[in-house]
């Protein structure tokens, strides 16, 4: 085998380090087997790659190349875990930025729990409470965690069939803490508002001796012999954990080796991902509080989806150690309730430094339910809730199509297309209702907008730092388990991603680095935007790590357009009528605390979440 360290030296010398060409060179040489490369191999790679090389440089490449007689394979034959991060290290921090860093003790809402005279006869009455609501049921011993348990075991059981949201049921585990948390707090050892109360994780964070599947074929019986850093400091709270729940295979939409995970509103949508299950779940009453993960939507995109409140919070302020890692740069745990203080008592248990993910930093999160909201200066996104859908002219541009197939293909996109604008006409009116709603609340809203950068373009980053995180998949040619293969799934992606230059990575996050200075300078005069969750806003902030929190905006009525298919797995299959829309609020890097407090006002002035979705049990 030719030595790929002093082939990619020799391009570098040439000055083609930069370009496409020695990846596919080398991947030109490597199907050879043993062969030597040729000037025809070389003028293949270089017209791939758009680069001139004159004969005599050729000449000159091919006698350095196959002088080389040593294999490259030194760093494959490591086999890199998942869990070991690049020496890179993404910091969201600029100069000058300042934030909380002295840890306060929280300060909670007044109690009114969901049964002020005691637990309804029948449990299943708390299944869609708050956490504030039965945490203070549990602590004063008007509801014991083995009850609450076995309801939420009882209600992921009879619903799994119909929405397919668990990937495995903890009871061993779940009982055994449910009995540890009644006898403590029994004997007056109460560990605050999560003691007790029954979770659900999104099946990539790891749990020892119970299967971390990442939602993956090929991966259904792996065992990860630690609990992640979140479930550590959950079961240190007191929570009980209770089911692992889907994501889409390797944090990727919604579909997982067992199936589609379903929206309870509408079992003919998927639930949308890739937090997948912790979102149907949550919506459907079957775990107290969940935990998802975010890289680029997937806790916003199911917290919508599914109707539930979202955080995702500030990177770098919830370790991942024991989460599987798809971009270290981008990752985020965050947790998906059904309501914002829920979000933040969550928050409280899992953030912090660990002392392993070397990306937290010293920021604290100090919850204060008595937050003067109304002192915080507040903006909204104009041109995103003013801009209406596109018209759309591609189909008039392209020439005729060249087979039945084809012409086909193409008609079921401008179907795609025209239910997509036809659902973002119609829910204008949500958005436009939010801001006059606010307005009333007594918000000053002021117009502002995002800089405008190549935003989509950085997202090469996440690409790159994906296909490296499961290279070995690729190369063995294992990611044909993966349930999914269309063009936008990971096995397509992370083929792709190897075709993008080192020097086109490092120019994407010097552009990076240009939009995080420029998005700074807009929280400077705003602690909160306001947002539509879809459009630009949720690359941007996802790029530059600033938190977001999901609510429910209220229910689509009757009148609402239908999506064209009824089929789960179409991740455009979204709206419809009784389903639900959301708003996103925006704030400072490791400003949760102001944040959260501004959405909690929101959502008690509205009342959206408490609308649950009807289910009936069984597929």
């Amino acid at each position: 085998m030719l030595d790929r360290r002093n082939f990619m030296k020799t391009c570098s010398g040439m000055g083609l380090a930069g370009t496409l060409f020695p990846g596919v060179l080398w991947a030109q040489a490597q199907a050879q087997g043993d062969a030597k490369i040729t000037k025809e191999m070389i003028d293949n790679a270089a017209s791939i790659a758009d680069v001139a090389i004159a004969d005599e440089y050729k000449q000159l490449m091919l006698d350095n190349l196959n002088e080389q007689a040593k294999g490259y394979e030194e760093i494959y034959r490591l086999h890199i875990p998942n869990s070991v991060e690049p020496a890179l290290i993404f910091d969201p921090v600029l100069p000058g930025m300042k934030f909380e860093t002295e840890r306060k003790p929280m300060r909670i809402s007044k109690a009114h729990s969901a049964g002020a005279s005691g637990a309804p006869k029948n449990l299943e009455g708390l299944a869609f409470a708050s956490v504030r609501e039965l945490g203070e049921l549990v602590r004063t011993k008007k509801v014991s965690s083995r009850a609450l348990t076995e309801m939420y075991l009882g209600r992921l059981k009879k619903y799994d069939s119909a929405l397919k949201f668990a990937v495995t049921l903890t009871e061993e585990r779940a009982l055994a803490q449910a009995k540890q948390a009644d006898a403590e707090i029994a004997a007056g050892k109460y560990r605050g508002p999560l003691h007790g109360l029954p979770w659900g994780a999104k099946d990539l964070l790891a749990t020892k001796g119970i299967r971390t599947t990442w939602g993956a074929g090929g991966f259904e019986s792996q065992m990860i012999d630690e609990d992640a850093t979140v479930v550590k400091r959950l079961d240190k709270a007191g929570a009980v954990l209770v089911a692992k729940l889907t994501l889409g295979a390797l944090a990727l939409g919604d579909v997982w080796f067992g199936g589609v995970t379903r929206n309870p509103w509408n079992t003919h949508q998927g639930s949308s991902g890739s937090s997948a299950g912790p979102a149907s779940a949550t919506a459907a009453g079957c775990v107290a509080f969940s935990i998802g993960s975010e890289t680029l939507g997937s806790i916003s995109s199911p917290s919508t989806r599914c109707g539930c409140t979202g955080l995702r919070p500030s990177f770098g302020l919830v370790p991942r150690t024991g989460a599987m890692a798809l971009s270290w740069s981008m990752d985020k745990l965050g947790p998906i309730c059904r309501t914002v203080e829920d979000c933040a008592l969550v928050l409280d248990a899992i953030q912090g430094r660990d002392g392993k993910d070397r990306a937290v930093q010293p920021a604290v999160f100090n919850w204060d339910a008595n937050l003067d909201w109304r002192k915080l200066r507040a903006g909204y996104l104009k041109s995103a809730f003013e801009r209406k859908a596109d018209e759309q002219q591609e189909a008039a541009k392209e020439e005729p199509a060249a087979t039945p197939e084809e012409q086909k293909k193409r008609e079921e996109q401008k179907k795609r297309r025209q239910a997509a604008q036809a659902r973002a006409e119609y829910d204008r009116k949500y958005n436009e209702a939010a801001l006059a709603k606010l307005r009333e609340m007594g918000v000053n809203l002021l117009p502002v907008e995002m800089p405008k950068f190549p935003y989509d373009a950085m997202v090469t980053m996440l690409t790159a730092e994906s296909a490296a995180a499961f290279d070995e998949l690729t190369r063995t040619g294992k990611d044909k388990l993966l349930t999914s293969q269309k063009a936008h799934d990971w096995p397509n992606s992370f083929r792709t991603a190897r075709f993008i230059p080192a020097v086109e990575y490092i120019q994407a996050a010097r552009a990076r680095r240009l939009a995080m200075d420029a998005v700074a300078k807009v929280f400077d005069d705003f602690d909160i935007v306001v947002a539509p969750t879809s459009g630009e806003q949720l690359v941007i902030t996802n790029l530059t790590g600033h938190p977001a929190v999901i609510l429910p905006n209220g229910l689509r009525g009757s009148d609402a357009p239908k999506y064209p298919s009824e089929d789960a797995s179409d991740f455009q299959n979204a709206g419809g009528p009784g389903t639900p829309t959301s708003l996103t609020f925006l704030g400072k890097l490791y400003g949760e605390a102001e944040l959260l407090a501004f959405a909690r006002a929101y959502q008690e002035a509205t009342g959206f979440h408490l609308q649950h979705p009807k289910l009936a049990p069984g597929s």
